[in-house]
């Protein structure tokens, strides 16, 4: 099978991730899949909703971590999008993908370990080529790692907080054969397409997949998740790399 872009079926696009991207963030990092470039930043707030106190506690023991998520009205090839702030509410597919994005970083979160803090993930798209919630749960994994580590050197948290890394990635049926990581024109003719979320050791946080066109087999989901494997054990050695780096870097400061 020929994809659009030459790549062969199990084969991601070309992706980098670039931490400390903005200065004024806890931390930062430049997600790039392909076309696809993603900004994650990591603000913290030194206190949890108040929905989390409970009146019968003095307080609470446990912290919180949630996502805020955007595409930036020139983001996309279709033409200028209207900011969600101009219509004046978030749209449904923007509230789901942030909720997705929240919900997995949390599932490999101690939030106990992190005290009466919420860490602000914010997640937003300067530029769209299919694949923005999985690069931006790539991406915030990242800077939540970075901004976990420099929480511990401030001694604002005492240990760490995650026990293994984690990725997304899409995968997909493109002309009755299984794909990787699919860009915006695949994904738009796809007879399948799946969201993957897993962790280092193959553990799954999340799977989302629908039948565009037509119903998939027990073997075609196999297929699927097997490429998603694959393709998340690369996502976490690229992740690692720019992750040391940067801690390497700072403990040498």
């Amino acid at each position: 099978m020929d994809r659009i872009d030459g790549r062969k079926p199990d084969e991601l696009r070309e992706v980098a991730i670039t931490a400390n991207f903005l200065e004024v963030p806890l931390s930062s990092a430049l997600v790039e899949f392909g076309r696809t470039k993603v900004i994650c930043a990591v603000s913290l707030e030194e206190k949890v909703p108040r929905w989390m106190y409970n009146p019968r506690q003095t307080g609470v023991r446990s912290g919180w971590l949630t996502s805020e998520y955007s595409m930036a009205p020139f983001s996309s090839g279709q033409g200028r999008m209207m900011r969600e702030s101009t219509r004046g509410k978030v749209g449904g597919r923007t509230y789901e993908i942030q909720r997705l994005i929240g919900r997995c970083l949390r599932a490999v979160v101690d939030l106990d370990k992190l005290g009466e803090n919420t860490l602000w993930v914010d997640c937003d798209v300067i530029q769209a080529d299919g694949g923005t919630r999985t690069a931006s749960i790539t991406g915030g994994f990242v800077a939540v790692a970075i901004a976990i580590e420099r929480l511990k050197a401030q001694k604002l948290i005492k240990e760490n907080i995650y026990d293994e890394f984690m990725a997304a990635v899409s995968v997909g049926i493109v002309d009755g054969q299984p794909v990787l990581d699919l860009c915006y024109d695949e994904d738009s003719a796809a007879q399948v397409d799946m969201n993957v979320v897993m962790t280092e050791s193959g553990k799954f946080i999340e799977v989302q997949g629908t039948a565009e066109k037509y119903p998939y087999t027990a073997d075609e989901l196999q297929a699927m998740l097997a490429l998603a494997a694959k393709g998340v054990k690369e996502l976490v050695a690229i992740q690692r790399e720019c992750f040391d780096k940067v801690i390497m870097q700072e403990r040498s400061e």
